[in-house]
């Protein structure tokens, strides 16, 4: 259960990325499993990240510091990832359309998942 909840969110996020290429200038995706890797490396690159650095600079965090951090994730990942590719402005438009898109489509993160999924169970 666990293992397709996971490939359910990386195919929503590989939805968001590719509707992320299609409307913002400076950023592209080549295909479906461009995108699909480039969501498994996105979300890599965000756990690494708050693993050195805490829950406060996280890519998953709200704020200021969480948009930066989220647009230099994106803009990382084209090293990684070929077919994906954003300039620093893609990055940052990127990461502010994706911001907005995840208020309406709220993608749970490991974060969420801290507490044996505590956000998910109901009270009985």
């Amino acid at each position: 259960m666990t293992i397709m909840r996971h490939l359910v969110r990386f195919v929503v996020a590989s939805v968001v990325l590719m509707f992320v290429g299609f409307l913002v200038p400076g950023f592209s995706v080549s295909s479906f499993w461009t995108a699909f890797l480039a969501a498994v490396v996105i979300a890599l690159l965000g756990w690494v990240v708050e693993a050195m650095f805490g829950d406060r600079i996280s890519p998953y965090n709200r704020g200021i510091i969480g948009f930066l951090v989220s647009a230099v994730v994106i803009y990382l990942t084209q090293f990684i990832v070929s077919g994906f590719h954003v300039t620093v402005i893609g990055a940052l438009l990127a990461s502010l359309v994706i911001g907005i898109i995840d208020l309406f489509i709220p993608i749970k993160t490991h974060m969420d998942m801290r507490n044996g999924d505590a956000g998910n169970r109901q009270e009985t």
